[in-house]
């Protein structure tokens, strides 16, 4: 087997066994509504799940902390979500929704950009019946996830990245902040910066080919239009970006782009390096107190205990 394809059937192996497991247990402080359909379709792709507190101050709109998973966008499953968003729910300081949405395989870009963007639109559209804040929605996503998630914060109000997916489609697709984990951003520029003997990926079975429709020097609209970078501006929320700077999957300088760009555009952000971390799986404890105190910081509160880093 050619040793540059090794990470990607790794990965992709990985991701499909992650995808198999049940989600975790839900703890009887929170009321778990699951399978929600957010784009009034019969795809099992397009439901998510949400969590809500039982023990919550009355009257008060709970913000949203909203988890999309990781997978090379052709794996994974919103299970995978479920406990870093029901651990704050528990608290009783927010509601937690976990996403899912179309793979590779089933669709090509931009379809997992709109089906996300729908699901905020969801979020936005039953906010009253759930008393959520529609103001205070927070994305957070590990790899695959970490890219969509950083396309959400960049691009709410880009009418090619918002679609017309869902019934309704009168909400805007803005979120409140980011939590970008080791997410790919610019896919032309990642061959120049991954590690020596790590994945290829300008072939035609590289990840982001089959996300995209073709090798990814092949077709530079393409990656325009999935580059985050594309749709950076000073309006952005802002963002908390971790990446482990050994990471063989998405090399650490897309992260180093994503902050940069930010930067440029005076969006407040935060890149937090795991010295020795590599896709995901960091033993690094600062990284969860990096994400509690983002949330409390912004928008949330801390959960009551650190948590592992959640994988990709």
């Amino acid at each position: 087997m050619n040793r540059s394809i090794v990470p990607l059937v790794l990965l992709s192996f990985c991701s499909n066994l992650r995808a198999q497991r049940p989600g975790p247990a839900i703890p009887l402080s929170v009321d778990a509504k699951l399978d929600m359909p957010y784009a009034t379709t019969e795809n099992v792709r397009q439901l998510l799940d949400i969590f809500l507190p039982k023990n919550r101050e009355a009257g008060k709109k709970l913000p949203v902390l909203v988890f999309v998973h990781g997978g090379a966008w052709q794996a994974g499953s919103k299970e995978q979500g479920r406990g870093q968003v029901i651990r704050f729910a528990a608290q009783g300081t927010c509601a937690g929704v976990s996403v899912g949405y179309r793979l590779s395989q089933e669709a090509k870009w931009p379809a997992q950009i709109h089906d996300c963007k729908a699901a905020i639109r969801w979020i936005k559209a039953n906010a009253e019946e759930y008393e959520l804040d529609a103001e205070r929605i927070v994305v957070w996503g590990t790899s695959a996830g970490g890219h969509l998630v950083a396309v959400l914060g960049t691009s709410a109000g880009v009418t090619e990245m918002d679609g017309n997916l869902g019934p309704h489609t009168d909400k805007d697709t803005k979120v409140a902040g980011v939590i970008d984990f080791f997410g790919p951003t610019d896919v032309s520029k990642m061959n120049t910066q991954r590690l020596p003997g790590t994945m290829d990926h300008d072939t035609p079975d590289a990840p982001e080919a089959k996300l995209l429709g073709g090798p990814v020097q092949t077709i530079p609209e393409k990656v325009k239009s999935a580059n985050p970078l594309t749709y950076v501006d000073k309006t952005d929320p802002p963002f908390l970006i971790v990446h482990g700077k050994k990471d063989p999957l998405v090399p650490h300088g897309q992260s180093e782009l994503l902050a940069a760009a930010l930067k440029k555009a005076g969006v407040a952000n935060e890149l937090y390096n795991v010295k020795d971390g590599g896709h995901g799986r960091f033993n690094d404890p600062e990284v969860p107190r990096k994400v509690e105190a983002f949330l409390k910081e912004r928008f949330l509160a801390p959960a009551p205990t650190p948590a592992p880093s959640p994988q990709a």
